[in-house]
């Protein structure tokens, strides 16, 4: 049997057996895994019950006792291998007199599953699995391996999951799909780096009556180096020129996901916002101390030093004291080649699946997937979802989308593993 008819056989088998997909999405949408605070015990238990049950090899490695990784492998030891990841963690669920439904049902209602993780990323994560089990059930021959890692702490940055397991050799491969939200007919290729920065000024306490001859106000040093920070979004990327095309694209999908006028900017300059501030006591006195935590999104063509050195000239045009700064996350812009192997090989099967041409594109924000990219692993995302409710509420996924994701899924760890 040829590869063409390996691969339409198990999208018949995904099809006849949907139920039994959709409530795999299900049951791991409705366990909390909220993160913070991170308690993973449940669902990691959840996962590894479910490859044990399908006869997948796992194996649980942990850098810390509240950061459980899950790798499971099917396939060849010899051959190269493709690496599949995803994170079992969730954002919280914020104020739930805010949600519709019940953020951990896990019901299905209108064609939609609901619930906290529905799209970022319990359904893609669910696919994967069942993507796996179907290859492994067929006992189709791979001429490698397909290699999962489930990590807990995405949310909070991955330092204890893809980060560690990559910087200690813990998995490696040559290729690299993971299942985050990216649309139906959407592959993301690359996303834009990021720095978080903490600043603190200290100043002279004074009575307010007597500002600004007295005392030295500490909020309105903050507010100048956040002023001169958010002229940063008036740079302009230096991008190169092989990826105008994306650009283009990503441009057109952010104006047509967010429709908010001028949004489509986020794809090719500087974000700036400034999230939490801080400082003073009551308002008759001049505050003599003030912090504010900033997040810089950094397109393709700019550098993370660009912010150090933005703060580090404002503090001289205002020949401002007292302030120190802190970066408290630093990651570059990062992409995949567009018409790299894999990359190619998800396009071909998503469009087989669809009936209609798939586009790819740079995120506006950031994964785990730039942990594979910076060590030289070709990484693409591409996941079911529902963009406009992911970190929101009334989260949900299409559950057409699962089923097409999976069948995608499927179709890529063969022809990748057989080529």
């Amino acid at each position: 049997m040829d590869i063409s008819q390996i691969k339409t056989d198990l999208w018949k088998q995904i099809d006849a057996r949907e139920d039994e997909l959709i409530k795999l999405c299900s049951d791991l949408i409705s366990i909390n895994s909220e993160n913070p605070p991170g308690h993973m015990e449940e669902i990691t238990n959840f996962i590894t019950s479910y490859l044990e049950k399908n006869n997948i090899e796992f194996k649980i490695v942990k850098p810390s006792p509240e950061t459980p990784n899950i790798i499971a492998e099917i396939g060849k030891k010899e051959g190269r291998t493709l690496l599949l990841n995803g994170h079992s963690d969730v954002v919280p669920v914020g104020d739930l007199d805010k949600w519709d439904f019940d953020p951990f049902s896990g019901k299905v209602a209108d064609g939609k599953i609901l619930g906290r993780g529905a799209s970022d990323m319990k359904a893609g994560l669910g696919g994967l699995l069942f993507a796996m089990t179907l290859i492994q059930e067929n006992n189709i021959d791979l001429k490698g391996s397909a290699v999962l890692t489930v990590v807990p702490d995405e949310e909070v940055s991955g330092k204890m999951g893809t980060k560690w397991l990559l910087d200690n050799d813990v998995v490696t491969g040559d290729a690299c799909i993971v299942a985050e939200p990216s649309g139906y007919n959407n592959i993301e290729i690359g996303q834009k780096g990021s720095v978080w920065v903490t600043l603190k000024a200290k100043g002279k306490s004074a009575h307010g009556s007597l500002a600004p001859y007295a005392g030295d106000n500490a909020i309105e040093k903050i507010i100048k180096i956040c002023d001169e920070l958010k002229t940063l979004r008036q740079v302009e990327a230096d991008y190169p020129p092989e990826i105008a095309d994306v650009i283009a694209e990503s441009k057109a999908i952010a104006r047509e996901e967010l429709k908010i006028a001028g949004v489509e900017n986020i794809i090719d300059h500087i974000t700036v916002n400034l999230g939490k501030i801080s400082g003073g006591i009551k308002a008759n006195m001049v505050p003599d101390y003030a912090e504010a935590q900033v997040d810089l999104r950094l397109p393709v063509g700019i550098k993370a030093s660009i912010v150090e050195d933005k703060i580090k000239e404002a503090i001289e045009k205002h020949s401002l004291s007292g302030i120190t700064y802190e970066c408290d996350w630093k990651a570059e812009a990062n992409y995949t080649d567009a018409r790299s192997e894999i990359v190619e090989i998800v396009a071909q099967n998503a469009e087989k699946i669809l009936g209609t041409k798939v586009t790819r594109t740079y995120q506006w924000a950031s994964s785990d997937a730039r942990y594979y990219r910076l060590k030289g692993i070709p990484t693409l995302q591409f996941g079911p979802a529902n963009t406009e409710g992911i970190h929101a509420y009334n989260e949900t996924v299409d559950v057409k989308d699962v089923i097409n994701a999976a069948k995608v899924y499927v179709g890529s760890i063969i022809d990748y593993l057989n080529l």
